[in-house]
């Protein structure tokens, strides 16, 4: 049995959705499960394709994309369709991990995406290095010590640590340290 999932990650992408069922539909799929989500949140459709699998069947996207939203979550997607004695076909990329070349080629794809992320995080630590010797990065700006003046001042008029806390929107610790740095 041939199965497909098509996934977009706003409801406003209903051309793109329509766009992969039929895609999905001209490969022969038995029956496609739908969703519109994004790659970040509970994919509860992807999930119901992939419970749905028995041996000899093939799960079928139309971009890699579409299925996974890193290397890891494509390594236990594709962990979870072979336990199902299933297999994987991304259309795209003419990519099936039931042939050996398919395999080679995922395990390829997956080593190159995991290298782009990492020489990504590299160039964006050395960028917030580079900022941080200029002065222009400081980081996010504290909260409670922003609001430090005013919390001395409603501890002033008689106001529990609790109770200023609750009113400026900080957290108790954050007024007790006010207080003992005053």
């Amino acid at each position: 049995m041939i199965i497909g999932y098509a996934r977009t990650s706003t409801i406003d992408q209903t051309a793109g959705l329509d766009a992969q069922i039929a895609e999905l539909e001209s490969c022969g799929t038995d029956r496609i499960f739908t969703e519109q989500v994004s790659s970040v949140a509970k994919r509860d459709q992807l999930d119901a394709a992939v419970d749905y699998l028995r041996d000899g069947d093939v799960l079928v996207v139309t971009k890699l994309d579409r299925l996974a939203r890193s290397v890891a979550d494509l390594v236990k997607i594709i962990e979870r369709v072979k336990s199902k004695g299933a297999s994987l076909k991304v259309l795209a990329m003419n990519l099936d991990t039931e042939t050996a070349t398919g395999k080679l080629m995922l395990s390829i794809l997956g080593s190159v995406a995991e290298f782009e992320r990492e020489i990504m995080l590299e160039r964006q630590r050395e960028g917030i290095a580079k900022a941080k010797r200029e002065g222009k990065y400081k980081g996010r700006a504290p909260t409670a010590r922003r609001k430090a003046d005013k919390a001395l001042e409603l501890i002033e008029t008689g106001m529990s640590q609790t109770d200023v806390a609750a009113e400026l929107g900080i957290s108790r610790s954050s007024v007790q340290r006010i207080v003992k740095a005053a």
